[in-house]
């Protein structure tokens, strides 16, 4: 099978497109810009496009399928000879469910937790050798390539994402995936650049439902009220299974599971990694995975890229960095971090970095969002601001939509970096929670 990809260098292109080289298909594709890890990744592979930008000579009619990315826009040069050659244009999504069509098809979706309950998912039957194809959008340890596509395995296993499809198919791309088996981590509003409204985004949710396979299963989070709704007022036919924080109990810093096996030690934090935990673990059932194999395997999950992750100091200082940005993520895991360190001074850090996170409407959804942290501290750039095209933002209303007049605010990368040095790393632990990077802040010096 030929396949060219239109936008090949996004992270989660450039693994569907490795994942397809692996599988034996003829790939092509193309970009105008490709950043690392991405450019190594596919040069490895042999399929790093000669040199940057669109080319319409490489749409052929020979090609199966032209595979489109996000980052590509609608009057894409590519994209157009494409449609006058009359050839099948995919989104990622569509092209993964026509990978996956004869397979049982796992879709882990809901506005948090969905990456780590889908890597923990596959730890588990990576741990037990059990094989299945799969597809998740942070890197994991042990694993190459982030997705996986085969003839042969009976199961898929989809981080199912709420995010349009593509930039000339505007359906969140978990309504491509018709799952057999699925699950609701939790749904708090997001993505407010294309869900204008609350409303707006949990429809996508009511719809994701709809898509279940008729007497299929979802697994849900039962502590999360607008879950319960969505699950509650579904018309059509599928098993419902509930989940909810299981005990667990914290010595010494570490974290226990309680379980009747007896206390099980945990290489992860936080109740709302413990929540995803019991989430994964009973889609593990779903997939034959029995109770004590799961925790056998969960012992050793030290969880996904960026999520939580522990950053090792020259000065042996402790710092975690994590993905969150939005604002149910930014609390849980102010509240995770709070609550391993209790004997120590905690410093929470935050980068507003995304169109969401940076609109003043949205910004109220962050009220109290760091009040556990002793020092907390939000930076945002003003230049990326004036590049959003958005309207200047003072630190005062930072202040005030956060509901937190202690908060320190910085404008500037420059001032948050000498604030940064004059700290004591090994006086206290941190957490550096953004999509950015904090102006190249450095976390390891």
């Amino acid at each position: 099978m030929k396949t060219h990809f239109i936008a090949i260098g996004g992270s989660a292109m450039h693994n569907l497109a490795i994942a397809l080289k692996d599988k034996g298909y003829e790939v092509s594709g193309s970009d105008d810009a490709i950043f690392e890890p991405s450019k190594s990744r596919l040069e490895k592979k042999g399929i790093l496009p000669s040199e940057l930008g669109w080319f319409p000579e490489k749409i052929t009619q020979d090609i199966d399928a032209a595979i489109l990315g996000m980052h590509a826009h609608q009057d894409n040069p590519e994209l157009a000879k494409a449609k006058e050659l009359g050839l099948k244009i995919y989104s990622y999504p569509e092209f993964l469910y026509e990978q996956s069509k004869n397979k049982t098809r796992v879709v882990i979706g809901g506005s948090h937790g969905k990456t780590t309950i889908t890597s923990m998912i596959l730890h588990t039957l990576q741990f037990h050798r059990r094989e299945v194809d799969y597809m998740v959008g942070a890197q994991l340890e042990g694993f190459d390539c982030m997705v996986k596509i085969t003839d042969d395995n009976d199961f898929m296993v989809l981080e199912g994402d709420e995010y349009l499809s593509s930039p000339i198919d505007s359906r969140s791309k978990f309504l491509l995936y018709h799952p057999n088996i699925a699950l609701i981590s939790g749904i708090a509003w997001d993505h407010i650049n294309v869900f204008k409204t609350f409303e707006d985004y949990t429809v996508q949710f009511k719809k994701f439902v709809e898509t279940i396979t008729p007497g299929g299963i979802l697994v849900y989070n039962e502590e999360d009220k607008e879950v319960v709704k969505v699950v509650e007022n579904a018309e059509n036919y599928f098993r419902k299974i509930p989940y909810c924080t299981p005990k667990y109990k914290i010595e010494n810093e570490t974290v226990f599971l309680q379980t009747e096996m007896g206390d099980i030690p945990l290489s992860i934090f936080g109740r709302h990694n413990l929540l995803n935990m019991e989430g994964a673990r009973l889609i593990c059932q779903q997939m034959g995975i029995m109770e004590e194999e799961f925790y056998e395997a969960i012992m050793s999950f030290k969880g996904a890229s960026k999520r939580l992750e522990k950053v090792e100091r020259l000065d042996g200082g402790i710092l975690y960095k994590d993905f969150a940005h939005a604002p149910s993520k930014v609390s849980a895991t102010v509240k995770a971090f709070a609550e391993r360190f209790k004997k120590e001074k905690t410093y929470a850090f935050l980068e507003l970095h995304t169109y969401s996170s940076l609109n003043p409407v949205f910004l109220e959804q962050y009220a109290h969002s760091l009040d556990l942290a002793d020092e907390a501290v939000v930076f945002y750039s003003e230049e990326a601001l004036r590049i959003k095209r958005m309207e200047p933002i003072s630190p005062d209303l930072i202040k005030d939509k956060f509901k937190n007049s202690n908060l320190k605010v910085f404008t500037n990368a420059e001032d948050l970096h000498c604030y940064w040095q004059s700290l004591d790393k090994t006086n206290g632990v941190f957490l550096m929670m953004s999509s950015g990077n904090f102006g190249g802040l450095d976390l390891v010096h």
